[in-house]
């Protein structure tokens, strides 16, 4: 098993697209409200916008793309947040999804941040023990979305608790 991580660039975002409608489809039936998942809305356009306001990284098992990430750091520059994190469902469990996020933590590391935090359906109990897995922990949920959002946070460094509070905003 070959598994590459590289930053995305533009020959990337339809596979990007791809990988992000394959892995939210599974994540909306599986949450049971496809209409409330932003992502499956989101184009390569958008993703072409995204990619010069954030970091993103694409996974590459035998030289095909499964997995992506996106992170980037919120102001006033401590706190990192990832979004649209994604792995093909037929290559879930495999390693990719730790791998990206290693991937993100090193690159948050070498930016000073120094917490990661991200969303996702508190009643995702297999994504919820993913991520626990990973040394993150629930720092507080929201209905915003229509349904129950755990905030997740990863602490790497001393941080105060009141810059969590930009996250709350997403």
């Amino acid at each position: 098993m070959n598994l590459i991580i590289k930053k995305a660039s533009e020959q990337d975002i339809f596979s990007i697209h791809q990988i992000v409608q394959e892995a939210f489809e599974k994540y909306a039936r599986d949450l049971g409200l496809p209409e409330k998942v932003s992502a499956l809305k989101e184009t390569p356009h958008t993703i072409k916008e995204e990619l010069h306001k954030k970091t993103i990284f694409i996974a590459y098992l035998n030289q095909f793309p499964v997995g992506t990430i996106r992170f980037e750091v919120l102001p006033p520059g401590k706190i990192g947040y990832i979004s649209r994190f994604g792995v093909r469902p037929d290559v879930q469990n495999c390693g990719v999804g730790k791998a990206l996020i290693n991937a993100v933590e090193e690159e948050a590391k070498q930016m000073g941040v120094s917490a990661l935090t991200l969303h996702t359906a508190s009643k995702m109990t297999r994504l919820i023990r993913f991520y626990y897995g990973m040394g993150f922990y629930i720092h507080s949920t929201t209905t915003d979305r229509g349904y129950i959002r755990a905030l997740l946070c990863k602490e790497l460094s001393q941080y105060e608790a009141g810059d969590l509070e930009v996250v709350n905003a997403l």
